[in-house]
C-alpha cells in the first residue's frame, strides 16, 4: 500500500456533536470511512453551547498557548479542546476551536427563539476559518490536505493562499472545497470584509465578491485546487444553470476541470432492513416478502385500512418549493383518485403545512401526515411503503432514494442531481431500480406516478426492480475511495 495519507477535514458541523441538516451526517461517515481505508484523517470544527463536554469527554488541548486571531481591529482568543468519534477500532480525533464569544449560545448559525440568522455570522466564521490554520500551527501536525465543507469554512483557502502563502508548513498542503449546496453561501455586506483582514485587492469579480457582497462560498470556490459537489449531475446544472448555480454558475463554468462530482454514501449500519431495530419486522432481499408486514404496521399506525393492492408512497422531507411540493399538490386530488395513500412526515414552510393539514382532513384514509420529524416513523416509512416519492425542484445529492432502493421502496424521482444520477429509470424487463419524471412539471410527475401503479400490479415484474434498488451499493467506503484518489490525483499532479 501506498503511504497513508494526512487529511484535514473541516466542517461547521459533525454529528454527533452538532447537526442541522445533511452536512453534518457527511462530516462524521465520510472520515470514518476514510480512517477505515487505513489514511489519517482529523476532524475540526467550532465547539458550540450544545456540545455536552462531560457527555463527548472533551478535554483541553491547547490552553496554556492560547490562540490570537484577529477579527477586524479586534484580537479574539481561541482554545482548542479535542474528542473522538469513537465507535471505530480506529478513533477519528476531532479538535473543537472554543471561544465563547462567538461559540457560547444556543444555537449554530441562528437563535432558537427568534429563527432569525446570527448578525455576527461573518465575524464568527472568519474566526473559525483562521483559526483553523493557527490550531495546525500549534499542533504541528501538516496535514496533506485540507477538506473543506460549505460557505463557513469558504475563507479557509483565501486565507492559505494569502496571508499564510509563505510560511513553510502551509506550503505543500492542497485543499479541496465541496459545496453540498449552492443555495447558502455566506453573503455578507462590502463591510465585512475588512473584518477577514484578507489583502484590499481581493474584494473584486475576481476575488470574493459577488453583486456587491462579501461571498465566504465564492472565496472556497476561487481558491481551493479541487472542488467537489455531491453528484456527477449536480456539478453540471450548478455551472449550467444560473438558477441551480445560484448566480455562481459562471465561476463554476471557468472552473469545471476541477470540479468533480462524488455522490455521498449512507450509513449501513442506521440503514439496513436486515438489522434495523426500529422497523416491525426485519428483512433482506431474500426475504423479501417479509415486507409487507411492515406495510401493515405503517398504515396501522394511521388508521387507514391495510390491502395488499393498496399502493402506499413515502415522503420525508423539508416543505419547501425546492422539494417539489408545488407541483405535488396541483395534482395530489388526482392521485386519491387511485388505490393510493401517501404518508407524509414533513416540515417547514407554515403555507404548506396548512394546506397539507386540510387536505388530510378532507381525505383521512388518503393522506397520513406527520408534522415534525420522527426517527423511527422514517425508518417505518421507508420499510412499510411501496414507494418513495422526491420531486424535487433541484437535489444536490438526496439520501431518501438511497435509503429507499435499500429497503426495497422504489423511488419516484425528478432527474436532477443526485436523483438521476443514483435512481434508474425502469424500461420494461425488469430492468431499472425506479421511475423519473424529466421535465419539472405537474402533468409529467402524474405521469411517472401512472407507469410505477401499472408495474405494481404486476407482482413480479415489481419484486425485480425491488431486488434491482437492494442490491446496489451505496456505501460510504464506495464514495470514500473515490476522494482518496482525487486527493492522491491532486497531490501528485496540483490542480
Amino acid at each position: 500500500m501506498s503511504k497513508p495519507l494526512n487529511i484535514l477535514f473541516v466542517s461547521s458541523e459533525v454529528e454527533p456533536f452538532a447537526k442541522t441538516g445533511g452536512l453534518a451526517d457527511v462530516s462524521c461517515s465520510l472520515p470514518k470511512a476514510i480512517k477505515e481505508l487505513g489514511h489519517e484523517i482529523r476532524i475540526i470544527m467550532p465547539r458550540y453551547r450544545l456540545i455536552d463536554e462531560r457527555k463527548f469527554k472533551l478535554h483541553d488541548i491547547i490552553r496554556l498557548k492560547d490562540i490570537q486571531i484577529p477579527v477586524g481591529k479586534k484580537v479574539e482568543i481561541g482554545n482548542i479542546k479535542s474528542s473522538f468519534i469513537d465507535d471505530l477500532k480506529d478513533k477519528v480525533q476531532v479538535y473543537f476551536l472554543d471561544n465563547e464569544t462567538y461559540f457560547g449560545r444556543d444555537g449554530i448559525y441562528q437563535s432558537p427563539t427568534t429563527k432569525k440568522d446570527y448578525k455576527d455570522n461573518d465575524e464568527r466564521f472568519i474566526f473559525f476559518c483562521r483559526g483553523v490554520l493557527e490550531t495546525l500551527k500549534r499542533l504541528g501536525w501538516e496535514p496533506d490536505i485540507i477538506h473543506c465543507n460549505d460557505w463557513q469554512t469558504g475563507l479557509v483557502p483565501a486565507y492559505l493562499k494569502t496571508l499564510y502563502k509563505s510560511e513553510p508548513m502551509f506550503k505543500s498542503i492542497k485543499t479541496v472545497f465541496t459545496i453540498h449546496n449552492m443555495a447558502y453561501q455566506g453573503i455578507f455586506p462590502k463591510e465585512s470584509f475588512a473584518k477577514s483582514n484578507l489583502p484590499n485587492d481581493l474584494f473584486k469579480p475576481e476575488g470574493v465578491e459577488a453583486y456587491g457582497n462579501f461571498n465566504f462560498l465564492k472565496a472556497g470556490i476561487h481558491f481551493s485546487d479541487i472542488i467537489t459537489t455531491v453528484s456527477e449531475k449536480y456539478a453540471e446544472e450548478i455551472c449550467n444553470s444560473p438558477e441551480i448555480g445560484a448566480g455562481l454558475n459562471g465561476l463554476l463554468s471557468s472552473r469545471r476541470k476541477d470540479l468533480y462530482g462524488i455522490v455521498n454514501g449512507i450509513d449501513y449500519q442506521a440503514w439496513d432492513p436486515a438489522k434495523d431495530d426500529l422497523i416491525y419486522r426485519k428483512y433482506d432481499i431474500k426475504t423479501i416478502e417479509a415486507k409487507i408486514d411492515n406495510k401493515r404496521a405503517l398504515l396501522s399506525k394511521f388508521d387507514m385500512e391495510f390491502s395488499e393492492n393498496l399502493s402506499v408512497i413515502g415522503m420525508i422531507s423539508r416543505l419547501a418549493d425546492q422539494k417539489g411540493f408545488d407541483i405535488l399538490l396541483e395534482i395530489i386530488e388526482d392521485i386519491f383518485k387511485y388505490d393510493i395513500c401517501i404518508i407524509m412526515l414533513v416540515s417547514g414552510d407554515n403555507h404548506y403545512e396548512k394546506k397539507l393539514e386540510s387536505i388530510h382532513k378532507k381525505y383521512p384514509q388518503k393522506l397520513g401526515l406527520v408534522i415534525g420529524y420522527n426517527n423511527e416513523l422514517a425508518h417505518l416509512i421507508e420499510a412499510g411503503s411501496d414507494m418513495f416519492l422526491m420531486p424535487s425542484k433541484y437535489e444536490p445529492c438526496g439520501l431518501n432514494q438511497m435509503y429507499s432502493m435499500r429497503y426495497g421502496t422504489v423511488p419516484i424521482v425528478h432527474a436532477t442531481g443526485g436523483l438521476d444520477d443514483t435512481v434508474e429509470d425502469y424500461s420494461g424487463n425488469g430492468k431499472g431500480t425506479g421511475f423519473k419524471f424529466y421535465k419539472y412539471d405537474s402533468k409529467e410527475l402524474m405521469k411517472a406516478i401512472q407507469r410505477a401503479l401499472k408495474v405494481f400490479q404486476q407482482p413480479e415484474e415489481w419484486k425485480r426492480i425491488m431486488r434491482n434498488g437492494m442490491s446496489k451499493d451505496f456505501s460510504w467506503a464506495n464514495s470514500a475511495r473515490k476522494y482518496i484518489n482525487l486527493y492522491k490525483d491532486l497531490l501528485k499532479h496540483g490542480s
